[in-house]
């Protein structure tokens, strides 16, 4: 994006999550006057890392990059001039023995063969060959799945993306092929998918935990390609940036500011106003700003409120509430500093540490937690994900120690029997390390220090309503040209001129893309484009 011949226009941005940031730098760097505004004192929503224990820096929320790579705006705005690197994590993810067994690990290196002679070892052969099968195939189709997902979700972008894509990949042992199958492939269960290619059970239950990262379980419609995804670590794997997740939002705002962009934190927006051509923008602290544009980059349900605030129609409002869907939650977390690393058996550390430890080896504890997440239940067990990223950089630990962060998936956010989360915490807390523990026996008395978020910590801290680190649910209704709604999917919102919605509330959902940012600066630069004048017809 180029500087526009518009001219420059004042553009306030609510929020600094990663996708606002994004935003906040397009928009800077093609001349206009943009000013992020955030409610936290730590920049970077869920994107930052602060330090929580002495010599310690530990993720607030992401810590493996995925989809950003994947998108070219790392290399658009430059962000290795401001201090970004990259370290791949590769094996990109370990899968251990059952607890109490001598069986193998599997281990998922960049590198397709050595992957599959993990798993010929582990699962055997057939599965080995399966798994090539799989990666060949779904590699070129989660490459589509990416280049969706990073340009707005218009039925012309999705067409252009898949456009081509070989229905003869989908063909049976009739040998029969069609886009029929294609897409009903594309749109089958995730659970069905790795049923349909492989004989182990653990190997389908790391693969479908890597897949409900994605919020959703595998057994819902359309989360096959969240499977799929697992082909394209093969190209490029999880990225661990140096000194925390934090450093992607650190870059943003040192290039923001490069551009003579600013930021505020520490001063919560409280209205959004039309007034005339533009905003009002008012604060906590009592300023009130006039912007001609303005973008919002925090969860829409806030968005909606701080609308409602500013005299925006509330029986509107009330009915797109109704209608967004957030989730029962998604899960807590654990950070934790240590004296060392898990030791599984079976395996080196240069195997199982850099990268995600798939800590399931049966899909039935899947179903169980997320069926007891509807419920408003805990986990009958903790299925857990762990992280040891310090084994990639030692900068983020204090020296001679370790960092993990290890993720539960699903804890809801409301529990049935009407007791709240520190009632809950520490117990629970407990039972997610005493899980680690069964795989890598003696990990629990390496911990120094520990630091929990349960669903009500990640809204108190980082304004995740629900305990959703997705926003809103990652179903297929609330994707794509549905995502948040039909009517708010452009990223615009019907009789707010000059207002536009960002973040993981928006096309593509969750995670670390930055691309609903990127699109929202494509669509202020366009909307702020001079109409060319039409010809008269005679």
């Amino acid at each position: 994006m180029s500087k526009a011949d518009t001219g420059s226009r004042s553009v306030v941005i609510v929020g600094s999550g990663h996708n606002a940031l994004v935003a906040a730098c397009y928009l800077a760097r093609a001349g206009h006057r943009v000013e992020v505004i955030e409610r936290d004192t730590v920049l970077g929503g869920a994107v930052s890392t602060v330090e929580r224990f002495p010599g310690h820096l530990v993720d607030r929320g992401s810590s493996a990059h995925i989809m950003i790579r994947h998108t070219g705006i790392i290399e658009e705005l430059e962000l290795a001039r401001f201090g970004l690197r990259y370290i791949d994590c590769d094996p990109w993810a370990f899968a251990p023995a059952p607890p109490g067994t001598e069986l193998p690990p599997i281990v998922f290196h960049k590198d397709l063969d050595r992957t599959c002679a993990s798993i010929a070892e582990a699962c055997g052969e057939r599965d080995a060959e399966a798994y090539r099968r799989f990666a060949t195939v779904w590699g070129p189709r989660s490459a589509r799945v990416m280049r969706a997902f990073s340009g707005t979700p218009t039925g012309g972008h999705l067409l252009k993306s898949f456009w081509g894509m070989d229905p003869r990949e989908a063909a049976g042992a009739t040998g029969r092929a069609s886009g029929g199958a294609l897409s009903r492939e594309m749109m089958q269960t995730g659970d069905a998918l790795l049923d349909s290619l492989f004989d182990s059970e653990r190997l389908k239950a790391a693969l479908a935990w890597f897949g409900a990262q994605s919020g959703p379980p595998m057994s819902e419609p359309g989360s096959a390609p969240m499977v799929g995804f697992a082909a394209l670590m093969h190209t490029l794997p999880p990225g661990r940036a140096v000194g925390g997740s934090g450093a992607l939002s650190s870059a943003l705002v040192a290039r923001l500011k490069s551009d003579g962009g600013t930021v505020s934190g520490g001063d919560a927006v409280t209205s959004l106003t039309r007034v005339g051509d533009g905003w009002e923008v008012r604060t906590e602290g009592g300023r009130n700003i006039h912007a001609d544009t303005v973008i919002a980059g925090c969860h829409i349900l806030t968005t909606l409120n701080l609308l409602e605030h500013g005299g925006f129609d509330a029986g509107v409002i009330a009915d797109w509430r109704r209608r967004i869907r957030v989730g029962p939650g998604i899960g807590m977390v654990v950070r934790a500093a240590t004296t060392a690393l898990p030791h599984y058996p079976g395996a080196e550390t240069t195997e199982s540490a850099h990268g995600l430890q798939l800590l399931v080896t049966d899909r039935r504890d899947l179903r169980r937690a997320h069926g007891a997440a509807l419920a408003g239940d805990l986990p009958p067990r903790p299925v857990v994900l762990a992280m040891s990223f310090s084994a990639l950089d030692p900068t983020i630990a204090a020296p001679g120690e370790h960092n993990l962060t290890l993720w539960s998936q699903w804890h809801p956010y409301d529990l049935a029997d009407g007791t709240k989360w520190s009632d809950h915490s520490e117990r629970e807390a407990d039972r997610i390390i005493a899980e680690l523990d069964a795989y890598a026996p003696g990990f629990a008395d390496t911990i120094r220090h520990r630091f929990i978020q349960t669903p009500a910590d990640l809204e108190r801290e980082m304004g995740l309503l629900g305990g959703n680190v997705m926003h809103i649910e990652m179903s297929i209704d609330q994707m794509f040209m549905w995502r948040p709604l039909p009517e708010l999917a452009g990223q615009r919102v019907p009789g707010a001129p000059g207002l536009y919605l960002t973040g993981a509330s928006t096309h593509p959902g969750g995670g670390v893309s930055g691309a609903s940012g990127r699109s929202a600066a494509r669509l202020v630069e366009r909307d702020l484009r001079p109409r060319r004048l039409r010809p008269l017809r005679r």
